[in-house]
């Protein structure tokens, strides 16, 4: 049977539009499950005043069979096998024959009882009990109450369909019955709309212009998009996330073109797009990388035939644009660097000081970074960005427009005429936002955004603020998977524990947490991201944990095992050579350090293990140095041959103490290169057990 729910609201912030949606397949999906209702194709859409879920119901509860249970066996039963009082008295309480009972075994022993079908409940029973659940269950950023009633939802609800095989799913909530009636779009057809089922209520709502999928809204505004940008030759700034958001707002989306006035392009494109798109939700459109004195914006509205909608987004621009002239003129009329004392009075964090101290620190973290990466030949430029990357946050520009902040300075350090990697690495220093965002081209910027982001997080950890699954005020995990990213896009080579300790040391005695416990969190923390990481590009869980379980010392390394590891899991060697690691590692546990000495070597066996272990550690540990651990891995491959003779011919307890210790200390030293390339113990082996066994 076909379910289907619309909650029509008013109109309600694209945030909530997409958060709602989401919560209601999960809740309904547990709702439905728990209620054993058998649903299938369960599916949500929305429109900026609509809430809908369909699916395919069960008409009810399975039937099922109930065991009911009496008296004890020996008390139901005589001696000669007739029914007593009690079982007698039992079957009539229940309304059956004696002769219906059955002997029913259980836990506590053998009863007597008998077995009956319980016919399930109707769906529309109880979805009548489960939907008013649902609804009052969602929750929202900001929520609202309305009428006499104390229901609140994230606007005020006008209308419920519920329907169930086209019949009306009957209840109440918020002062609302529900019903079989919708209503086309607010403004262009407001009026009700009888409905039986999804396809109707769906191709009802677009006669009555209203698209209900915002994918096919988004497609529509797109193709709007490319049919008024095809005559100009140019193309969309892009803008993924205001798209999305332009989707969610629209029932009917119309996209209108604007102009403004080209004295305003003397401004640069990041301040023109962001005045737009902050202020009015409009498109920057861009011919190669120049802007065009043109816009579009998208309406809610079929047409805009008398023009008033360009019109109006034209007057409001133009007067917004006029403040960013005006911003960008004053604040050019003082350097960065006279700006920077200003800092002291902008508080980063109560307990961690204000930006001033945040940049003296991050000035000694780049210097120290740059210190440890081949590639960065001179400091000087990155310490210089370092020292003036905060100090657009005292510009009027970010205060007005705060997501231009990074990239005003970067922009303003361009025409003070600053060295191009001072610059580029100001305006990079924020990147990535988010892992499908782009890490910073520059090594300067990457190394800045690398020291800010660490900063961060080493010192809101250090105070004793923790991340958990719900809250990130902070956005620690945002920063941590950029650092992770930067590294393995750049593939930089540095200890990343050592890089902690100096961002440790530069905080000084301003974090109230022991330093172990600090380094403890973060390296757990960061271990998380990058599995995060991994298990988003598509490694296997086993071979992550391995890559991961030979440490964090250098990040860019930890990517090359994991991407080694799956590179070798189809060879024949591979499994073969995971169990006899992990027999070394079975036998070498609990055992204490031992020194090995090549002249107690008896077996011929052992001196060839050791022989061939001479040859590949020589060779192995300059590999792992330059993080090739595919060539690493298969020189470890020779191992297995030596390893498997040592274990047919040798006894490595042997009774002898000389003996035995050395032949531990022979594998705890290959023990010792194995967890340089990974923790082979976490991978998972097919038909590991039955090889165990045997």
């Amino acid at each position: 049977m076909e379910f289907l729910l619309e909650i029509n609201v008013e109109e309600m912030p694209s945030s909530h539009v997409r958060t709602a949606v989401e919560d209601l397949r999960d809740r309904f999906e547990k709702e439905l499950a728990a209620a054993k209702i058998p649903a299938k194709e369960l599916r949500t859409c929305s429109t900026c005043r609509r809430l809908v879920v369909v699916a395919e119901l069960a008409e009810g509860q399975e039937a099922r069979e109930q065991i009911i249970t009496g008296p004890p066996k020996a008390v139901a039963f005589g001696a000669d096998g007739a029914p007593t009082p009690a079982a007698l008295g039992f079957a009539r309480s229940r309304g059956i024959d004696v002769a219906q009972l059955e002997v029913i075994k259980t836990e506590k022993g053998e009863y007597v009882g008998f077995r009956r079908i319980e016919k399930g409940k109707d769906a529309a029973e109880i979805l009548g009990r489960i939907v008013p659940q649902v609804i009052g269950s969602l929750s929202f950023p900001k929520m609202m109450r309305w009428g006499q009633g104390q229901f609140r939802f994230s606007r005020p609800i006008r209308n419920i369909l519920c329907l169930l095989g086209g019949r009306i799913v009957a209840f109440e909530i918020g002062g609302l019955a529900s019903s079989d009636t919708t209503t086309g779009h607010k403004i262009r057809s407001p009026r009700k709309i009888a409905v039986t089922s999804f396809a109707q209520y769906r191709d009802a709502l677009k006669e009555q212009v209203v698209i209900l999928d915002a994918e096919e809204r988004k497609k529509a505004i797109l193709s709007q998009i490319e049919n008024l940008l095809v005559p100009l030759k140019a193309q969309l700034y892009p803008d993924p996330e205001l798209l999305n958001k332009l989707a969610n707002d629209v029932e009917c989306p119309l996209v209108v073109m604007g102009e403004f006035p080209e004295a305003y392009l003397d401004l640069p494109l990041e301040i023109l797009s962001t005045a737009m798109r902050e202020g009015q939700k409009l498109f920057s459109v861009v011919k190669g990388k120049k802007q065009l004195p043109c816009f579009l914006g998208v309406a809610d509205m079929p047409a805009d035939a008398k023009g008033f909608i360009r019109k109006g987004n034209e007057r409001v621009l133009k007067a917004r644009l006029e403040d960013a002239r005006f911003f960008w003129e004053q604040d050019l009329k003082l350097s960065l660097k006279k700006r920077a004392p200003a800092l002291k009075h902008v508080l980063f964090q109560e307990k961690l000081g204000s930006y001033d101290d945040k940049t003296q620190r991050l000035k000694k973290i780049t210097a120290y970074l740059c210190g440890k990466l081949e590639e960065c030949k001179d400091a000087a430029d990155v310490v210089t960005a370092a020292e003036l990357c905060k100090t657009d946050l005292v510009t009027d520009m970010v205060r007005e427009f705060p997501s231009l902040q990074g990239k005003v300075g970067g922009l303003y350090a361009r025409v003070e005429g600053l060295p191009a990697d001072v610059s580029q690495a100001i305006y990079e220093h924020y990147q990535p936002v988010g892992l499908d965002d782009e890490s910073p081209a520059s090594l300067a910027g990457a190394v800045l955004s690398i020291a800010d982001k660490l900063d961060s997080i080493v010192g809101v950890v250090g105070v004793g603020v923790q991340t958990t699954g719900s809250s990130d005020p902070f956005g620690l995990r945002r920063n941590a998977q950029g650092i992770c990213k930067i590294i393995l896009d750049r593939k930089l080579n540095f200890s990343f524990p050592r890089l902690m300790d100096k961002v440790l040391t530069v905080y000084g005695d301003k974090l109230k947490m022991p330093k172990k416990a600090i380094l403890d969190y973060c390296r757990e923390f960061f271990l998380n991201r990058l599995r995060y990481i991994y298990e988003r590009r598509g490694y296997r869980y086993d071979l992550i944990n391995a890559a991961l379980g030979a440490g964090l010392d250098n990040i860019s390394h930890s990517f090359f095992r994991v991407k080694a590891l799956d590179t070798l899991k189809a060879s024949s060697q591979f499994e073969p050579f995971i169990l006899m690691a992990k027999r070394v590692n079975n036998i070498l546990t609990g055992q204490p350090a031992c020194s090995l000495n090549a002249d107690l070597f008896a077996e011929k066996a052992e001196r060839n293990l050791y022989s061939t272990f001479s040859i590949v550690k020589e060779n192995v540990v300059p590999m792992i140095a330059k993080g090739d651990f595919a060539q690493a891995q298969k020189m470890v491959f020779r191992l297995q041959p030596g390893l498997n003779e040592f274990f047919d011919g040798v006894l490595v307890m042997a009774k002898e103490n000389k003996l035995r210790k050395n032949r531990l200390a022979l594998l705890q030293a290959i023990r010792r290169i194995l967890i340089q390339m990974a923790d082979y113990s976490q991978v998972v082996v097919e038909g590991e057990r039955s090889a165990v066994k045997k």
